[in-house]
């Protein structure tokens, strides 16, 4: 493939105000679907993410795993009951789902960044007590929402250039709990918790769409709600959207909901004017004061 340096340099200057604009901002990032399956789309995430930490952003990957999971249930024989759509997660299933999250899944993400040149560690809800739970519903067993968050190891880690990788997979609060949570949750309650400049939250699905069908480039809670009101926002859209209103909530500046499969989806929406998906937020974006020296 021929490329254009003109272009490339261009490209590269047009982004300066943006650099500078994210220079030391916590990015949350939530990472699944289909991708995650995908061993070139996998290391394109990862390439991205290296690059966000290069120029000076502070990334901090939360994944999910559903496919994985249902696939080693189904090799175990173990079956699964739904209540209301919902899995049902008892002892087993759990310990199924601690397995390929803070195992397979975990490790085949810290991997793909290390192999981009990046420093990634992987760690889960777990560890250093970051995530405690108490059971979301009685009738869904050990599916858990986050009551405690302590989130100093991931200041420690990205503080001295580490790229942390969460599991969703957290501890309850009765010695040896183990709560699996939604992948969705557990970021927006990490970004809340972090005071985040962005919740990227990466979906199979272009972003929130209007009455017509339309992908909206930004919306206000307000009209979040108002939309969820009117059915306009219906299915799998309303727990995103949920999460992204509790993370606003909690002092992230701003939500966005976007498509996964996009090359570069990261990077267009941080490092572009046009952006990607629908950002969701009710204060202006920071521009970065000029500084005096």
């Amino acid at each position: 493939m021929t490329r254009d340096p003109i272009a490339t340099a261009r490209t590269l200057s047009e982004a300066l105000p943006y650099l500078q604009r994210y220079a030391g901002a916590v990015v949350v990032v939530k990472f699944g679907g289909n991708a995650m399956g995908d061993e070139a789309a996998m290391a394109e995430f990862a390439r991205d993410i290296v690059l966000m930490r290069q120029v000076g952003v502070n990334p901090v990957v939360v994944h999910g795993g559903g496919p994985m999971i249902n696939e080693l249930l189904g090799k175990l024989g173990i079956k699964s009951e739904f209540v209301r759509g919902k899995r049902v997660t008892d002892k087993a299933t759990v310990e199924v789902v601690e397995m390929v999250l803070s195992g397979l899944v975990n490790k085949r993400i810290v991997q793909a960044i290390n192999d981009q040149g990046g420093r990634a560690v992987g760690i889960s809800g777990k560890d250093d007590d970051l995530m405690v739970c108490v059971a979301d519903d009685p009738d869904l067993g050990f599916v858990g929402k986050p009551v405690e968050m302590n989130v100093q190891v991931l200041r420690d880690l990205y503080n001295a250039g580490i790229i942390p990788v969460v599991a969703p997979v957290a501890t309850g609060m009765a010695d040896n709990e183990t709560f699996n949570v939604n992948g969705d949750t557990a970021a927006g309650a990490i970004a809340g918790a972090l005071q985040a400049d962005r919740l990227l939250l990466l979906t199979d699905v272009a972003g929130v769409k209007d009455a017509s069908g339309e992908v909206l480039s930004q919306l206000t809670p307000s009209q979040v709600r108002e939309m969820v009101a009117s059915g306009t926002i219906s299915g799998g859209m309303i727990p995103k959207t949920e999460t992204a209103l509790a993370a606003l909530d909690e002092g992230v500046r701003a939500v966005v909901i976007l498509d996964g499969r996009t090359p570069n989806a990261c990077l267009i929406e941080i490092f572009t004017d046009e952006g990607a998906g629908t950002i969701i937020r009710s204060t202006e974006p920071r521009v970065k004061p000029r500084v005096r020296r």
